[in-house]
């Protein structure tokens, strides 16, 4: 009987031990992320890095960083090319599409403090559409070709079947 009871007392010894040791592993591993997000500043005072996520989000991320949030309009062919130069000059924006009108309308919320970035986003953007709408399309250029070269003369191959030849 004593012996059971000291096998059981030092089951609950090991147990508990083993479950100090992963609460102290849990405990080591939560300071060391707190530590990578914390950051010394010049006088020794701790502040703690903000994860703001930057770049395409969800509007509710981007209201909820509290900075005001702007939107304009934009038409669902260009949504691509927006992303590729918002990315570019770092704004931080969301795009959302408002389908209660037919064809449905596209809007990009941003920051009010991105709005120097946006402004010039938007001018690289605009000189792009401009450029795309400028541009001749290939198959034009290629079928007004294809029309030049079926106009011209074309030109007889003689054949000369009966050929002299030295014997």
């Amino acid at each position: 009987m004593q012996e059971d009871v000291e096998n059981r007392t030092i089951n609950v010894v090991i147990k508990t031990i083993k479950l100090s040791g992963k609460a102290m592993i849990k405990l080591m591993m939560s300071a060391v992320k707190f530590l990578k997000g914390v950051q010394k500043t010049t006088n020794g005072v701790a502040n703690k890095i903000s994860h703001i996520k930057h770049g395409k989000q969800s509007v509710k991320k981007l209201i909820g960083q509290n900075q005001g949030v702007s939107s304009v309009e934009i038409a669902k062919t260009q949504l691509r090319d927006f992303e590729h130069i918002a990315r570019k000059y770092g704004v931080d924006f969301a795009i959302k599409k408002d389908s209660s009108e037919i064809p449905a309308k596209y809007f990009v919320f941003f920051k009010a403090k991105d709005a120097d970035a946006l402004t010039a986003a938007f001018k690289e953007f605009s000189a792009q559409q401009i450029n795309k709408t400028q541009k001749r399309s290939v198959l034009k250029k290629l079928s007004k070709l294809k029309a030049k070269v079926a106009s011209a003369p074309k030109k007889e191959k003689e054949r000369n079947k009966n050929q002299e030849r030295d014997l």
